[in-house]
């Protein structure tokens, strides 16, 4: 007699990764198949587009609390790198938001440094 694979088990498999889905998704194993494939390219597709949309608040958050201290966004970008301070979006973008005269301290001595260096 010829062997035979238990198919079960990678049926089983697919089932489980199914499960949340609706209809014929949770309960055939051919849609449910395709469901779960999909729904791989979709968790893979977005975990590059959170990247991306955590690095566009940071900026929005970034550009709205530098304003407010009078000086524009490119112009504080460039003064932090101009003077060496190594600090990224995500890190200025939470201590704009959980402690703003820390970053009122941080801008002015960007742009003390800018209009200093402008005036040489």
């Amino acid at each position: 007699m010829t062997r035979v694979k238990s198919i079960e088990t990678k049926h089983k498999k697919i089932r489980e990764m199914a499960k949340g889905f609706k209809h014929a998704k949770r309960r055939r194993f051919g849609a449910a198949k395709e469901a779960v494939l999909h729904a791989g390219q979709y968790s893979y597709i977005g975990r590059r587009l959170r990247k991306r949309d955590l690095r566009k608040l940071w900026i929005t958050r970034l550009n709205a609390a530098v304003r407010q201290n009078g000086i524009s966004y490119s112009k504080f970008i460039a003064g932090l790198k101009s003077n060496k301070i190594a600090l990224d979006r995500k890190i200025l973008a939470d201590i704009a938001v959980a402690d703003p005269d820390t970053f009122k301290e941080i801008v002015s001595r960007v742009y003390s440094s800018n209009s200093s260096s402008k005036l040489s």
